[in-house]
């Protein structure tokens, strides 16, 4: 018996919205420390590149994984119309109360794209390039020592210092 093939497939949006990096849990001075120029009162913006992966078993009668305009339908719906143009902290009701940063940002995707897929099992992975150096990916929650966590990866090359600065 031959196991099923198993593929991937991605679909890149960009949006652009502005944020600023502030946590509410924070005084102002550890807000200046750890987001620096990024916790700007004013905010500031980015051109975010977005990529949504799914993965699975390539449907014998289709030959697909997902139809591709399931996952552009949900992109549309949970990045065009809710992000795209939006400030983030004012505009998104998810970030009233915590920061705006990339790695939520992500998470906020996740949630909301499963929702909009008739098998949300599928979604893979959310990677989001806020500037060409800083990249985060977001695989989803898991179990660490029967604790759940998420998984978020932040790539940084040659960045400032800042524990989650998107200047550069």
């Amino acid at each position: 018996m031959s196991q099923q093939p198993v593929a991937f497939l991605t679909r890149r949006e960009t949006f652009s919205a502005c944020h600023r990096l502030h946590s509410p849990q924070l005084s102002d001075a550890e807000n200046l420390e750890v987001f620096g120029k990024c916790n700007n009162l004013h905010g500031h913006g980015h051109n975010y590149t977005v990529e949504l992966t799914v993965r699975g078993p390539i449907d014998q009668r289709t030959g697909m994984v997902l139809n591709i305009t399931e996952l552009k339908d949900a992109i549309e719906t949970v990045i065009m119309k809710r992000l795209d143009h939006k400030n983030l902290d004012k505009d998104v009701e998810y970030f009233a109360k915590i920061p705006s940063t990339t790695e939520n940002l992500a998470v906020y995707i996740w949630d909301n794209i499963r929702t909009h897929l008739k098998k949300p099992e599928l979604l893979y992975e959310v990677r989001i390039f806020e500037t060409p150096k800083n990249i985060v990916t977001y695989r989803g929650p898991y179990q660490l020592n029967g604790l759940s966590n998420p998984i978020i990866k932040r790539i940084a090359r040659d960045s400032c210092t800042n524990i989650s600065s998107d200047s550069d």
